[in-house]
């Protein structure tokens, strides 16, 4: 609710840049599988209530030993036998059983919860990931859109120096080879783009048609201070098992309950004709157990194998997830070094090489096919390098938003 009333404040005009926090937030207001998720937890806790109480006592009303023939048929006072009933009966389970079902519905809410958590953490790394593409293609297509102003410059200047003999055809048409590529890419990166707007806009809805903000700080996450196995720990599917193990536990303490039978106890009043007396009656009823063995015990045990099947399990995605979690962190940090290279190494030399063809161009010494190669693979590593950004920046996503919350703090913010 909080977050409902916040969001709204934030959202602005189509103009308006979108930073990716707000994008996180408006994609955790929009969501129904969360509400979904604390619908059903408010379900449990109610259950829960319910479980531990008591039965709701029987009413039991009746007539005993009515005559159906001779000189007190249908009567219900001459006949001594006859007698008008009413009582109340009471099952009894004992505290410790109606306990045990109250914590086996506080479990399952348990369960829901973490659920809900898997829902938001999953939410969050969708939305995360749909707005860096978002992000990161829009800045491949402003990259596109400046060398295509640069390149229709440089038609114009070829076109004009064939007019005046100093350029030759193959070099106009050279030049608007060069142009229509170009305008090929940009075709390419516009579906690109367009195609991260609508998956973004399936989380947080017609704010996705908004441009990106700043790059979120991809370069630093927790990870790198020591804390991967608790980040491991707090990844939502190992909550939801570790739940799912909560509950089949409680379900195998109850099982165990189960082994006591629950006994009723019984009070009826009998009312009699006139000249005699009323009745007063008392009773206990007691299941027999009397094939434990097939039954109470068998339920046991296939408890009792289930929270060994959800302990398997839980391992397994543990391991699955420790394998994960490494592997994103390794294409992170390799990531960030190719960043690094292709910012401080490939694109300067793709530039110097450029330039150079450039001059040699207008110099006279390298013809007009040469200087464009070099300015297209200039471009060509300017895109690599985006690219190359954008990948990290995903495995940083899918890292830094594997738990429900945006990311674990670090000690220093612990500290703080």
């Amino acid at each position: 609710m909080a977050a409902a009333l916040i969001v709204p404040a934030w959202a602005g005009t189509s103009d308006e840049p979108l930073t990716l926090s707000e994008a996180l937030a408006l994609a955790a207001v929009r969501s129904q599988q969360l509400v979904a998720n604390r619908a059903a937890a408010a379900a449990s806790r109610n259950m829960a209530v319910a479980a531990g109480q008591l039965p709701d006592p029987i009413l039991k009303l009746g007539v005993d030993n009515l005559p159906l023939n001779g000189p007190d048929r249908l009567s219900l006072s001459r006949d001594f036998m006859t007698m008008r009933r009413i009582g109340v009966a009471q099952e009894l389970p004992g505290a410790q059983k109606r306990q045990l079902r109250t914590e086996r519905f506080e479990r399952e809410a348990d369960l829901f919860v973490a659920q809900g958590q898997m829902s938001l953490a999953n939410l969050r790394r969708d939305t995360a990931l749909a707005w860096i593409e978002r992000y990161y293609t829009q800045q491949m297509r402003d990259l596109v859109l400046r060398q295509i102003e640069e390149t229709k410059v440089q038609v114009q200047s070829v076109e004009s120096g064939f007019a005046i003999g100093r350029s030759s055809q193959a070099d106009v048409f050279a030049a608007r080879s060069a142009l229509v590529l170009l305008e090929d890419r940009l075709s390419t990166v516009n579906k690109q783009q367009q195609n991260a707007a609508l998956t973004l806009a399936r989380w947080i809805g017609p704010d996705a048609e908004r441009p990106a903000a700043d790059a979120p700080a991809w370069q630093a996450s927790p990870l790198e201070e020591g804390r991967l196995q608790e980040h491991i720990l707090l990844h939502p599917d190992l909550l939801v098992l570790k739940a799912q193990v909560d509950a089949a536990q409680a379900d195998s303490r109850l099982a165990e309950a189960n082994k006591k039978s629950d006994w009723s106890v019984e009070v009826m009043y009998g009312q009699r004709g006139s000249a005699y007396s009323n009745m007063l009656s008392v009773g206990v009823s007691i299941p027999l157990q009397w094939d434990r063995a097939n039954r109470q015990d068998r339920e046991l045990a296939a408890k009792l194998s289930m929270v060994d099947e959800a302990r398997a399990k839980y391992e397994d995605m543990l391991r699955s997830h420790e394998a994960e979690v490494r592997s994103l962190l390794n294409d992170w940090q390799t990531g960030k070094s190719r960043v690094v290279r292709h910012q401080g190494e490939l694109i300067p030399l793709a530039k110097q090489r450029s330039q150079a063809a450039l001059t040699g161009y207008r110099t006279g010494k390298v013809d007009l096919v040469a200087a464009l190669t070099a300015r297209r693979d200039e471009i060509d590593a300017r895109m690599q390098a985006l690219f190359v950004e954008m990948e990290t920046a995903r495995s940083w996503a899918q890292l830094n938003f594997l738990s429900p919350s945006d990311n674990l703090a670090t000690p220093a913010q612990e500290k703080s």
